[in-house]
């Protein structure tokens, strides 16, 4: 285990992946969307008049929405898989250090928790990027689920014009699934 927590460590501090920027603005009708889903009735994010008498230009998005705006979809998830298959892989830090987790056997994921901390409300017509670091990778645990290692990402979203809207730190647990203990 201590190899592999040799082979894990160059990866803290690293960009993990190129910027995530958000194929389309931030609009009413997906908010209202968000809003519905989530049987959120917080009229400042579904009726304009009752977010201008609080003070804002228009309504606002859910805070908890920030990530939705950069998420890749269904379509990169296949081509990712495509170029795989041909032999191509992504040459990003959290690919490369997702491949040493499969070599060890800790192919299995689980997200454990993320925090999240917003600097200021998304408009309709802002437009969302995300810039992913490698935060943290932890020393091999043994938990419930089998032996992993815990993975912090940290995520800054800025606006079109680089202000800052929120910081996210997201972690996720790699594990074995094959060393889980029965009984545990």
């Amino acid at each position: 285990m201590q190899e592999l927590e040799q082979r894990c460590a160059p990866f803290v501090g690293e960009v993990a992946e190129p910027p995530r920027v958000a194929r389309y603005a931030v609009d009413a009708a997906m908010i209202r969307n968000w809003a519905e889903a989530h049987d959120d009735s917080n009229p400042v994010y579904t009726d304009p008049e009752a977010a201008r008498a609080t003070g804002r230009r228009d309504v606002v998005c859910p805070p908890a929405m920030i990530s939705t705006w950069v998420m890749a979809g269904y379509r990169r998830h296949r081509e990712i898989h495509r170029l795989r298959a041909e032999g191509v892989s992504e040459d990003f830090a959290y690919s490369r250090l997702l491949a040493v987790l499969d070599e060890a056997g800790f192919t299995s994921v689980v997200a454990t928790n993320v925090e999240q901390d917003y600097v200021r409300e998304l408009h309709p017509g802002d437009r969302v990027t995300a810039h992913f670091t490698i935060e943290d990778v932890s020393p091999v645990k043994r938990t419930a689920l089998g032996d992993g290692v815990f993975i912090t990402l940290h995520k800054r979203y800025v606006d079109q014009h680089g202000g800052p809207l929120a910081e996210e730190r997201f972690r996720l647990l790699r594990f074995d699934p094959d060393t889980k203990e029965e009984g545990r």
